[in-house]
């Protein structure tokens, strides 16, 4: 049993904001800090949420000292460093403190719980799956990474009090936080070494994916990209694989028509003919079988699914075009993984044949730009034109000699440089060719507006 107030340190996360959001929807007493205010932290805001940009112990909520301690539930993220002043109160006071990823736990374990998890894939399938039950008018809450295109939001809310509550997570790898869900399905777009400032080595991150497939039960359901090979379910869990290209579920006939992804889609003993996916990419048609197949296996209807895949129209940072003329396109995409990297930009070769490809990427942490540089070099070599901006260390403290300039000598033309933040808009307003696409995890996304509004010009 949860107290009815939850006070969210780091509110303005992008998980963290969907709880917060869930538990101010369902009548809890909510409020929260955060380091900046952002979109989201509006967002929370406008939907009556005190949200508070000062860390120290006197910027506390009045209301959260005054309880007592067994009344109240701050809720955490990572991201949190241990010198924040007001958390560091708080636990030496003894309030209760949780990981988000625990609290999101107990909300799963009340509700029919499916996981979507992946090193890469999982926010867009998570969304494509939740926009399809909510499409065929499904009790769906969903707790997403990225804010879905169709909805504004990362967070659909459905009526947790019914029986037909179904409840869609991104089960998130980062910190092993997937395994405190309790899910009755598992999907699974990818497995690869990442994180391994987390997990030390590629054995620990299958390790620990295969620890989050054993917690489903007995009559669970697993799906699982085909080319995964070390993950197993155990017995009486029945296994779907899935992939472009085999599987018990894979595409055909896949083209491209008019900008999207078109394909036939044989899921098991059900096939769909030329179905039109309007996000591109090939590893989005990849999601989209995923999200189609467990659609079908809890109860939509063929033609629901095609009707909402066709009609799901993405993620905000997941291919996302902002300019799309005859002229001039630019495509912005959170990609930051070698793997990501690579099918992105296969993806906009498929897209734009004739056309030359400028990628502009911010490597992201200095962990995972020393672990992969050789295979961010073979990714980013696909690309005609490489701008590297300076590397994005997020959490990560100094490590000397790993940065841009190292993994500029990794790619393997010419075509390359360094463009230093400053000089970024400047340098887009000089560009003449027609496709131009920013890559990263990090704050790139602080200039896309800038390069949108240059680029449609």
């Amino acid at each position: 049993m949860l107290p009815a107030y939850i006070y969210f340190l780091g509110a303005g996360g992008i998980g963290m904001s969907a709880l917060a959001r869930w538990f101010n929807a369902n009548s809890y007493e909510v409020e929260g800090y955060d380091k900046t205010p952002t979109d989201l932290t509006s967002k929370l805001q406008e939907e009556g949420i005190n949200i508070v940009f000062d860390d120290s112990e006197e910027a506390l909520s009045e209301k959260l000292l005054s309880l007592p301690r067994e009344e109240v539930l701050v809720v955490y993220t990572p991201a949190i460093p241990s010198s924040h002043r007001g958390m560091q109160y708080l636990k030496e006071k003894g309030y209760t403190l949780k990981k988000r990823a625990e609290v999101l736990g107990m909300i799963t374990t009340d509700s029919f719980t499916i996981g979507i998890a992946g090193t890469h894939g999982k926010t867009t399938t998570s969304s494509m799956l939740s926009h399809l039950l909510k499409h065929a008018n499904r009790n769906v809450s969903a707790f997403l990474g990225g804010i879905s295109t169709n909805y504004g939001t990362n967070m659909l809310l459905g009526d947790s009090s019914k029986e037909d509550h179904i409840v869609v997570v991104e089960a998130d790898e980062f910190d092993r936080s997937f395994l405190q869900l309790s899910p009755n399905i598992i999907g699974v777009t990818s497995c690869e070494a990442d994180h391994l400032d987390i997990y030390g080595d590629e054995e620990a991150v299958f390790v620990s994916f295969q620890e989050f497939i054993n917690k489903l039960p007995q009559d669970g359901k697993l799906f699982l990209e085909k080319s995964i090979q070390k993950l197993t379910p155990q017995e009486g869990v029945s296994l779907t694989t899935y992939g472009i290209e085999g599987g018990d579920v894979f595409a055909s006939n896949l083209h491209v028509e008019k900008g999207a992804f078109v394909f036939d889609a044989k899921i098991n003993e059900v096939v769909l003919e030329s179905v039109a996916l309007q996000m591109p990419g090939y590893h989005n048609v990849a999601n989209a079988l995923l999200a189609m197949s467990i659609a079908l296996q809890i109860g939509i209807t063929p033609e629901e699914v095609r009707k909402g895949i066709e009609s799901y129209r993405g993620v905000k940072r997941r291919f996302e075009k902002w300019v799309d003329t005859p002229n001039k396109v630019y495509i912005d995409d959170y990609a930051h993984h070698p793997t990501e990297i690579t099918t992105f930009i296969k993806s906009l070769k498929a897209l734009y044949p004739e056309e030359k490809i400028t990628v502009i990427f911010q490597p992201h942490l200095y962990s995972r730009t020393a672990d992969f540089a050789d295979n961010f070099g073979e990714s980013l070599t696909l690309a005609d034109d490489v701008w590297l901006l300076p590397l994005y260390p997020a959490r990560e403290k100094f490590v000397e000699g790993v940065n841009s300039e190292m993994l500029l000598g990794k790619i393997l033309h010419d075509n390359k440089r360094i463009v230093q933040d400053e000089d970024l808009l400047s340098e887009v307003k000089k560009y003449d060719g027609k496709v131009i696409a920013t890559v990263g995890a990090g704050n790139i996304d602080r200039f896309i507006k800038d390069i949108a509004q240059i680029h449609n010009e």
